[in-house]
């Protein structure tokens, strides 16, 4: 219970050659090429949670995890983070407790610190527990403002500090684990999350628990439309959470007529407006209910 730091672990070889070696978890080998627009200030990352180091209120992981953030930026190779941003994996921590993360800054600089962020079972923020969280070659520290542990000092070469090992405590089920700048901006270009070979822990991001990392968001809905006479168009809006101004939009309805055109807008943030326009020259559509899917898409950074 006093320790500040995890140590190796003793590794059961009746599952070799397997248990020799560590196995990957979650890979975004070049942030950049998986970075979009979130909106037309904010940028994320497919796969990765975006979180902050400042005073937040928040205690969910949902409400801890971002899908995009402001204060960073692209660049030619990579992201560059301000010193309160970070990217992180969301990762299933119930059965599996040890990981290790690998980073690349742009040019293989040093910089940045070990980010560490814990939930119980019912995905709720853990403040400040002793046992919680531990690394391998860095004592982490409790941050107050963020609700996170972070590495005692930034990640170098010379500190033999770069590649640590992260262990978790009993109680977290899950966690956040990536890098924040802290001590200043760091230009992020590529992270990998590794675990032990008998366990393959699930990664959240991109799922309905955890919506964020994702480029995609898409609901289905019942649409009942009035009946269109030759030319007359009805109007929907759709809840379409995480949509916003500028995304792309499409919609598709399980019709069995080619005449009622569909076109859609992502009309203000969570919000996709659906225009349904009968097209026919002649003839009057009344159909019945139906199946309306709608699919709200985030930029590519060009």
């Amino acid at each position: 219970a006093t320790a500040t730091r995890c140590g190796n672990t003793v590794l059961n070889r009746h599952r070799a050659p397997a248990s020799r070696h560590l196995r990957l978890l979650g890979s975004v080998p070049n942030v950049r090429a998986r970075a979009f627009r979130h909106s037309a200030t904010e940028i994320g990352v497919e796969g990765l949670a975006v979180v902050a180091t400042s005073t937040t209120s928040a205690a969910t992981l949902a409400g801890l995890s971002f899908n995009g953030l402001d204060d960073i930026t692209p660049t030619a190779r990579g992201l560059l983070l301000e010193a309160q941003r970070g990217l992180a994996f969301a990762v299933d921590c119930s059965q599996a407790k040890e990981f290790a993360l690998a980073h690349w800054l742009v040019g293989g600089a040093d910089g940045g610190r070990v980010f560490v962020r814990c939930f119980d079972a019912a995905m709720n923020v853990r403040e400040n527990l002793a046992g919680d969280a531990l690394a391998s070659i860095t004592t982490l520290l409790w941050n107050v403002p963020s609700k996170a542990w972070t590495g005692g000092a930034a990640m170098a070469d010379a500190s033999l500090n770069k590649r640590m090992t992260v262990r978790l405590g009993p109680g977290v089920a899950f966690a956040q684990i990536g890098i924040v700048g802290f001590d200043g901006q760091i230009e992020v270009e590529a992270l990998r999350l590794y675990g032990l070979p008998e366990a393959a822990p699930a990664l959240l991001c991109g799922t309905p628990a955890l919506p964020v990392g994702q480029r995609e968001f898409a609901v289905e809905v019942s649409w009942d439309l009035p009946s269109l006479a030759p030319g007359a168009t009805s109007l929907l809006d759709v809840t379409v959470a995480g949509a916003r101004q500028g995304d792309l939009a499409q919609a598709a309805l399980a019709s069995s007529t080619r005449f009622v055109e569909l076109d859609a807008t992502a009309w203000s943030n969570n919000t996709v407006r659906v225009m349904a326009r009968n097209i026919s020259p002649t003839a009057t559509f009344d159909l019945g209910l139906a199946t309306l899917s709608v699919t709200a898409t985030k930029r590519r950074l060009p």
